[in-house]
């Protein structure tokens, strides 16, 4: 994974690329009309993380360089997209690409923005999309199966255990389940990944909400309450975000913009709590390198072995990967330095089988 990439989508009109210009100050169109937004557009932001200043100032560092997010804003869904419908297919390919989605429903009345479904009911607009998309895979699935079964005849067994995979999807799509509702092994998945499933990637739902509820609505806002309570249904989670405030937040800069916070009784930005809550859905952790010449944080899946994590920075360091010098974060603050850290013992030596943790401060020690 080199950038976490989140498809942002959303019927037209739900707040998606006010959301979207917020995120990345890209001054994508937001007017007030469907399909206003044809090229998905992309912006690159920042991951939060407070550890690379303190590292910086320990290093004296020449540069420091965040890990980062790319978020795809992709066009309006409508109903029937998938049969073609406004920008229909082309909308689809564009999700096939993401890491996950983060589906926009809107979760507040302003009779100035129109709705278009004619009323403010984020379940409902939460079903159309989930049925698109559920019917766009439907058609791949049947696809997939109609060519196998010719192989399945000629009695392949790979072939047989893929079309059994299949057969399951396809059940669970044409109720308009999506694919990740489906239980499959890892083997399973494995056979499949190829498809690139846009029901199988993991959803996160961002209720936006009016400027004046920003704090509130996790509590207070029913429509957000009923977002709640469907996505407990998946085990998805559910950020409440006013795209309004976001907007006034990337104008200013970052003292007045927490002031701003302050005011509205708010301690991070709603684009904070996406990035963590993206964060969290693919269970992903941030490793940190740092010294005099950068301070950089990097992106790896809960897991990843530190030969892999070296191959992140360049795949002459996992070729040639001896070891890796560990120390916590924690402690490496505590101490004041590598040295004293490495006086304490608090630098660890781990081999090829050391899982990575989050805030491990790394060296890695290779030979090519």
């Amino acid at each position: 994974m080199s950038n976490l990439e989140v498809g942002i989508v959303g019927l037209p009109n739900v707040g998606k690329s006010t959301l979207f210009n917020a995120i990345t100050k890209a001054g994508a169109q937001a007017e007030n009309f469907p399909f206003c937004t044809i090229e998905p557009n992309v912006g690159v932001v920042d991951v939060p993380d407070p550890r690379l200043s303190v590292l910086h100032e320990m290093y004296q560092s020449k540069k420091t360089t965040p890990a980062s997010v790319r978020f795809v804003d992709i066009a309006g869904l409508v109903k029937g997209a998938s049969k073609g419908e406004g920008l229909g297919n082309k909308f689809l390919e564009h999700i096939r690409q993401v890491d996950a989605i983060a589906h926009v429903v809107r979760c507040f009345e302003d009779s100035n923005i129109t709705h278009v479904e004619g009323s403010v009911d984020p379940v409902r607009d939460i079903g159309i999309i989930t049925t698109e998309l559920c019917l766009a895979d439907l058609e791949a699935v049947e696809k997939r199966r109609e060519k196998l079964l010719r192989v399945v005849k000629s009695g392949n067994k790979e072939a047989k255990a893929e079309a059994d995979i299949l057969d399951k999807l396809r059940a669970a799509l044409e109720e308009a389940r999506p694919a990740r509702s489906v239980t499959l092994s890892e083997e399973e998945q494995t056979l499949i990944r190829d498809m690139n499933l846009l029901t199988l990637k993991p959803v996160l739902y961002v209720a936006n909400v009016a400027e004046e509820e920003a704090a509130t609505a996790e509590q207070e806002n029913p429509y957000v309450k009923a977002v709640r309570d469907y996505a407990a249904q998946e085990h998805a989670q559910v950020v409440a975000i006013s795209a309004r405030v976001e907007s006034e937040i990337a104008e200013l800069p970052p003292d007045e913009a927490k002031e701003f916070l302050e005011t509205l009784g708010l301690s991070e930005s709603g684009l904070d709590r996406l990035i963590k809550a993206a964060f969290t859905l693919l269970g992903l952790l941030t490793f940190l390198t740092a010294g005099p010449d950068e301070c950089r944080a990097w992106t790896i899946v809960q897991g990843t072995t530190a030969p892999k994590a070296a191959g992140k920075i360049h795949s002459d360091i996992e070729r040639g990967f001896i070891r890796a010098e560990i120390v916590n974060y924690d402690d490496l603050v505590a101490a004041g330095s590598t040295a004293a850290a490495r006086e304490k013992g608090q630098v660890r030596l781990e081999g090829k089988d050391y899982v990575m943790q989050d805030g491990d401060v790394t060296y890695f020690r290779f030979n090519v």
